[in-house]
This record gives structure tokens, C-alpha cells and sequence, in this order.
């Protein structure tokens, strides 16, 4: 059996899983993944759920070629009205949050709930991201 740890349930991998992507940011690859205001991430969530989804990846950087990197305080004044939201109308979904930041990892995961971290820099932004993931005990995707 192929299983993660969520918040000490085992969800199991066996057979494959969906997760649905929620980006808060205007210049992401996929358009039909953006979304900009509440009800566009509301709207964006049922449909995810409603498709089959199990978990919800949350972004705030773009990682178009073109795009520049966010500071550390502009993802996160992106992502945590979203997590916010997220948790709150949808309070028994898997939340990813898909950042490179420990600091915004770290509050992800304490403040709003969030259950895993998706990190497309595998660790090599931020040196602090392993130590960090390893004190928050939360599922890395590298």
C-alpha cells in the first residue's frame, strides 16, 4: 500500500488521486486554473470537488519564465485570503500549498491548516525549507 500522512490519517495511493490547482496569481501557465477574487475561488473549489478531486494545490507565484518571483510578504498577502477562504467553506478538503518560501510554508501549515507543501524549487530557493518541513511533519511534494 502507497500511503501519506495527513494530519494522522494515511490516505492511500494505491490507486491514483486528483489534485486540482487554484492559482492566485494573474500570469500562471494554465488561465483556467486562475482566480481572482472569492467567487472565482469558491467557484474554482466546487468544480474541483465536484470533478473528483481529493486535494486543492494553492499558488500565488507564477512559475512562467517570463514571470519575476514574489518576496516572501507579497506571496503570502496573495495566498492567505485564499487559504482562508479555502478552509473555511471547504474545511475537510487537503490543502497544498505550492511555494518555495519556508516563512510562507510555515504559516501555511500552522495558521491556516494547510496539509501539504508542493515546493517546484526542490529545497534550492530557500535553504530553510527542508528544516522547516521536517519541524512541521507535513507531506513534501519536491
Amino acid at each position: 500500500m502507497k500511503t501519506i500522512n495527513i494530519n494522522g490519517t494515511l490516505l492511500d495511493f494505491s490507486t491514483p488521486r486528483v489534485m486540482g490547482i487554484v492559482n492566485v496569481t494573474p500570469d500562471s501557465f494554465f488561465s483556467g486554473s486562475r482566480t481572482q477574487g472569492a467567487n472565482d475561488i469558491v467557484e474554482r473549489c466546487n468544480q474541483i470537488i465536484n470533478e473528483g478531486g481529493v486535494m486543492i494545490d494553492v499558488g500565488a507565484q507564477s512559475s512562467s519564465p517570463v514571470a519575476r518571483f514574489l518576496e516572501v510578504k507579497e506571496e503570502a498577502e496573495r495566498l492567505i485570503p485564499a487559504l482562508k477562504l479555502i478552509r473555511k467553506e471547504f474545511p475537510d478538503v487537503i490543502i497544498s500549498v505550492d511555494t518555495f518560501y519556508a516563512d510562507v510554508a510555515k504559516q501555511a501549515v500552522e495558521e491556516y491548516g494547510a496539509n501539504i507543501i508542493n515546493d517546484i524549487s526542490g529545497g534550492q530557493i530557500d535553504g530553510r525549507m527542508f528544516s522547516v518541513v521536517a519541524q512541521l511533519n507535513v507531506p513534501y511534494i519536491l
